[in-house]
Protein backbone atom coordinates (compact mmCIF):
# COMPACT_ATOMS: atom_id res chain seq x y z
CA UNK A 1 0.00 0.00 0.00
CA UNK A 2 1.68 3.16 -1.20
CA UNK A 3 0.64 6.47 0.32
CA UNK A 4 2.38 9.41 1.94
CA UNK A 5 2.87 8.39 5.58
CA UNK A 6 3.74 12.00 6.45
CA UNK A 7 0.31 13.17 5.30
CA UNK A 8 -1.32 10.26 7.14
CA UNK A 9 0.44 11.44 10.30
CA UNK A 10 -0.74 15.03 9.76
CA UNK A 11 -4.34 13.80 9.47
CA UNK A 12 -3.83 11.58 12.53
CA UNK A 13 -2.68 14.64 14.52
CA UNK A 14 -5.55 16.80 13.21
CA UNK A 15 -8.03 14.16 14.38
CA UNK A 16 -6.32 13.35 17.71
CA UNK A 17 -8.88 15.15 19.90
CA UNK A 18 -11.94 13.82 18.07
CA UNK A 19 -13.72 10.92 19.81
CA UNK A 20 -14.39 7.69 17.94
CA UNK A 21 -11.58 7.94 15.36
CA UNK A 22 -10.23 4.68 13.97
CA UNK A 23 -7.99 3.85 11.03
CA UNK A 24 -8.75 1.31 8.32
CA UNK A 25 -6.83 0.26 5.24
CA UNK A 26 -9.13 0.70 2.23
CA UNK A 27 -9.20 2.20 -1.27
CA UNK A 28 -5.55 1.16 -1.61
CA UNK A 29 -4.65 3.55 1.18
CA UNK A 30 -5.51 4.46 4.75
CA UNK A 31 -8.83 5.95 5.85
CA UNK A 32 -9.80 7.66 9.08
CA UNK A 33 -13.29 6.94 10.34
CA UNK A 34 -15.41 8.47 13.10
CA UNK A 35 -17.54 5.80 14.72
CA UNK A 36 -17.38 3.84 11.46
CA UNK A 37 -18.07 6.72 9.05
CA UNK A 38 -15.30 7.86 6.72
CA UNK A 39 -13.84 11.30 7.40
CA UNK A 40 -10.70 11.41 5.26
CA UNK A 41 -7.79 9.34 4.05
CA UNK A 42 -4.64 9.07 2.02
CA UNK A 43 -3.98 7.05 -1.13
CA UNK A 44 -1.15 6.71 -3.63
CA UNK A 45 -2.08 9.89 -5.51
CA UNK A 46 -2.90 12.17 -2.58
CA UNK A 47 -5.84 12.15 -0.24
CA UNK A 48 -9.61 12.35 0.02
CA UNK A 49 -12.20 13.94 2.26
CA UNK A 50 -15.84 12.88 2.67
CA UNK A 51 -17.44 16.28 3.17
CA UNK A 52 -20.98 15.35 2.15
CA UNK A 53 -23.03 16.85 -0.64
CA UNK A 54 -24.20 19.76 1.55
CA UNK A 55 -20.61 20.92 2.08
CA UNK A 56 -19.17 19.95 -1.29
CA UNK A 57 -19.32 23.47 -2.77
CA UNK A 58 -17.55 24.90 0.28
CA UNK A 59 -14.86 22.22 0.03
CA UNK A 60 -14.39 22.78 -3.70
CA UNK A 61 -13.96 26.53 -3.08
CA UNK A 62 -10.73 25.79 -1.19
CA UNK A 63 -7.77 26.00 -3.55
CA UNK A 64 -6.41 22.57 -4.47
CA UNK A 65 -9.68 20.64 -4.23
CA UNK A 66 -10.72 18.33 -7.05
CA UNK A 67 -13.78 16.11 -7.39
CA UNK A 68 -12.99 12.54 -6.32
CA UNK A 69 -13.36 10.11 -9.19
CA UNK A 70 -11.55 6.81 -8.65
CA UNK A 71 -13.47 5.13 -11.46
CA UNK A 72 -13.64 8.10 -13.81
CA UNK A 73 -17.06 9.01 -12.44
CA UNK A 74 -17.40 11.79 -9.88
CA UNK A 75 -18.28 10.61 -6.37
CA UNK A 76 -20.70 13.13 -4.88
CA UNK A 77 -19.84 14.56 -1.50
CA UNK A 78 -16.18 13.62 -1.77
CA UNK A 79 -13.17 15.65 -2.81
CA UNK A 80 -9.49 14.88 -3.23
CA UNK A 81 -6.23 16.79 -3.30
CA UNK A 82 -2.62 16.10 -4.14
CA UNK A 83 -0.01 15.18 -1.55
CA UNK A 84 1.54 18.65 -1.82
CA UNK A 85 -1.75 20.42 -1.04
CA UNK A 86 -2.60 18.04 1.82
CA UNK A 87 0.77 18.82 3.40
CA UNK A 88 -0.40 22.45 3.76
CA UNK A 89 -2.14 22.98 7.12
CA UNK A 90 -4.84 25.48 6.11
CA UNK A 91 -6.59 23.56 3.32
CA UNK A 92 -6.21 20.15 4.98
CA UNK A 93 -7.63 21.38 8.27
CA UNK A 94 -10.50 23.17 6.52
CA UNK A 95 -11.44 19.99 4.66
CA UNK A 96 -11.16 17.91 7.83
CA UNK A 97 -13.48 20.35 9.60
CA UNK A 98 -16.06 19.95 6.82
CA UNK A 99 -15.61 16.17 6.78
CA UNK A 100 -16.06 15.98 10.56
CA UNK A 101 -19.28 17.99 10.30
CA UNK A 102 -20.48 15.38 7.80
CA UNK A 103 -19.41 12.40 9.92
CA UNK A 104 -21.00 13.85 13.06
CA UNK A 105 -24.35 13.98 11.24
CA UNK A 106 -24.52 10.14 11.26
CA UNK A 107 -25.23 7.88 14.24
CA UNK A 108 -22.39 5.55 15.25
CA UNK A 109 -22.31 2.27 13.34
Amino acid sequence: MAYDEGNAQLMREDLADEPGITEKKMFGGLCFLRYGHMVCGVHKDGGMFRVGKEREDAAMAIEGAEPLSFTGRKMGGMIEATDAVIAEDAPRQAWIKLALENARSFPPK
